[in-house]
């Protein structure tokens, strides 16, 4: 991968998460007090990968990546500084629980953060491919 797509990559992770953390705060307020917090972030997945993917759409064409395994790289990059920036914004500055936030991964107990991980990763790959149709 070259330094521009790199920083290209980083400025569309950057829209990203300002468009989850709006998207977080539209949930809690609207969401969350019809059908709970838990049931809340498992609907969120989804509507939160279809932003994702939104916005993969809409920037691929800015964004360049050559191959699709370059395409795969930048969703894995995503993928590793979603996570990273969701533990440390969660556990310090939002003070919330590891279990708590760590619950949103556990498929087996119901989170379903992974999912979305997953769409997130395939997403400028996916919108890559789309775009060639």
């Amino acid at each position: 991968m070259t330094i521009d797509l790199i920083f290209r990559a980083a400025c569309v992770w950057l829209l990203i998460i300002v468009a989850e953390i709006i998207h977080g705060m539209v949930r809690m307020r609207f969401l969350e007090p019809l059908i709970g917090d838990w049931h809340a972030r498992q609907v969120a997945v989804f509507s939160g990968s279809a932003i994702v993917l939104g916005i993969a759409m809409l920037t691929v064409g800015w964004l360049k990546p050559p191959t699709a395994a370059a395409a795969l790289g930048v969703g894995l990059g995503w993928v590793v500084v979603t996570i990273a920036f969701e533990l440390l914004f969660g556990r310090y500055v939002a003070g919330m629980s590891w279990q708590r936030l760590l619950a949103d991964y556990n498929l087996v107990r119901g989170g379903l953060l992974p999912i979305g991980l997953v769409v997130m990763g395939l997403s400028p790959w996916l919108a890559r491919w789309l775009r060639a149709l």
